[in-house]
């Protein structure tokens, strides 16, 4: 069962190949949605800063039953912290917002505040700095892991490059119809994990057609034919949904896509528009005004 089953970081640690998304949960309704994830049996969890949910998050982890050493837990560093002091003290905010005593990965969200998304400055320093708060904060012991999202091959050797530990995952918008084959090979190639967000496009590739008729052949839904296509890949899919009988067809994965399926959806038609889901944070749209 793939809930059962983990990835190896770079530094040892184990971290489930499945995990619970939680963008757009609201901090209300996030904690009953992480206590049911682990009654189904998911033991990974993904929020961020940016998704003000830490404090539901932890609250859910805390109550869910499962003892803390069998959860693991990733937050965000917020996109537009580039300094070494402003991270160090939002690493020690989600700390006491999340109330635990360790995070289990950390990461920095963007290697661009949000506002200057892919507008082609790289924020080289600002990232290092950052960059060096997890580090600290990592030898510590405060962070079993640290990572990035978003990044960008230049944004990528320039932690490899200059930093003193290498990123352990590059957590990415990857999905049938959006694949970024070169960032995915790019990333791996340096032994970093990477992990796949949105892997269901936030529902927007639910309608199509050929999908939905490749699902039927292996009699499961769109989101699990998705979800699998990461997998196969290697990567590490983070499906949200507060709907537990969603989390649990999001974890029916038992079968295998064919080579011949997989060379299909690698070819899949891009999606142009999101909906809803085009801006902040995910997308790299602008936030709204």
């Amino acid at each position: 069962m793939i809930l059962n089953e983990t990835y190896t970081l770079a530094n040892g640690v184990e971290i489930p190949k499945l995990g619970l998304g939680t963008w757009m949960i609201e901090d209300a309704r996030v904690a009953q949605a992480v206590r049911d994830a682990a009654q189904i049996g998911y033991r990974h969890f993904d929020t961020a800063q940016a998704y003000a949910n830490e404090n539901g998050v932890g609250e859910g982890v805390r109550s869910c039953g499962v003892a803390r050493d069998e959860l693991f837990v990733t937050t965000k560093l917020a996109a537009e912290i580039k300094s070494y002091a402003e991270a160090k003290d939002a690493i020690d905010g989600s700390l006491k917002t999340l109330g635990l005593d360790h995070i289990d990965m950390m990461i920095i969200h963007s290697p661009q505040p949000w506002k200057e998304f892919r507008q082609g400055e790289h924020f080289f320093e600002g990232n290092l700095e950052a960059w060096r708060a997890l580090e600290e904060a990592y030898g510590a012991g405060k962070l079993r892991a640290i990572g990035v999202s978003n990044f960008e091959e230049a944004d990528l050797d320039n932690l490899v490059s200059n930093g003193s530990v290498k990123p352990m995952v590059n957590q990415i918008l990857a999905h049938v119809s959006n694949t970024p084959f070169d960032l995915i090979d790019y990333t791996k190639a340096r032994g970093i994990l990477v992990e796949a967000y949105s892997p269901v496009a936030h529902g927007a590739i639910l309608d199509n057609g050929q999908l939905a008729e490749m699902a039927k052949r292996y009699d499961v839904s769109v989101p699990a034919l998705c979800i699998r296509y990461c997998l196969q890949l290697g990567m590490l899919p983070l499906p949200k949904t507060a709907n537990p009988e969603h989390m649990r067809d999001n974890a029916a994965l038992d079968f295998e896509i064919s080579e011949t399926d997989m060379d299909t959806l690698k070819n899949a038609e891009q999606i142009k528009d999101y909906g809803e889901a085009s801006f902040f944070p995910v997308y790299g749209g602008k936030m709204p005004d």
